[in-house]
């Protein structure tokens, strides 16, 4: 599979539907592809982008705690193929002895993850960025 780098480019919420779009650009090119996700993640993604902070941790800060307490770390993430017009992703993780490890995720979860951390490569494949809408 060919891997694009790629970043978040936009992110659009409607408030008063559950029509929130996130927009991957290929860094390199001027491929974009859009992808639905939930209002719950949409306001995950711009809570961590504005910076905004609560006193307990959200879901997405408590993964990212959990990777830095086991010394663990997302090296990438990638978005891997469409299906039946549902995106897939993976986290690739670095445990301490330097095993890889994939993990199946929800896009909408990995650029939340993604906003929080840094450094951490986005790539999508070549076919999906060929195949989607």
């Amino acid at each position: 599979m060919k891997l694009i780098p790629c970043r978040l480019s936009q992110m659009l919420i409607e408030e008063r539907t559950d029509s929130q779009i996130i927009f991957l650009n290929e860094i390199d090119g001027e491929r974009k592809i859009p992808i639905m996700i939930g209002a719950l993640e949409a306001l995950a993604i711009d809570r961590a982008i504005k910076k905004q902070s609560f006193p307990r941790p959200l879901t997405h800060d408590l993964i990212v705690e959990i990777l830095k307490q086991t010394k663990s770390a997302c090296i990438a993430i990638r978005i891997t193929e469409i299906r039946d017009g549902t995106f897939y992703a993976e986290l690739v993780i670095q445990d301490q002895e330097g095993n890889e490890h994939l993990m199946d995720c929800r896009p909408s979860d990995a650029i939340a993850l993604l906003v929080r951390l840094d450094n951490v490569p986005l790539y999508v494949s070549e076919d999906v960025l060929d195949e989607a809408p």
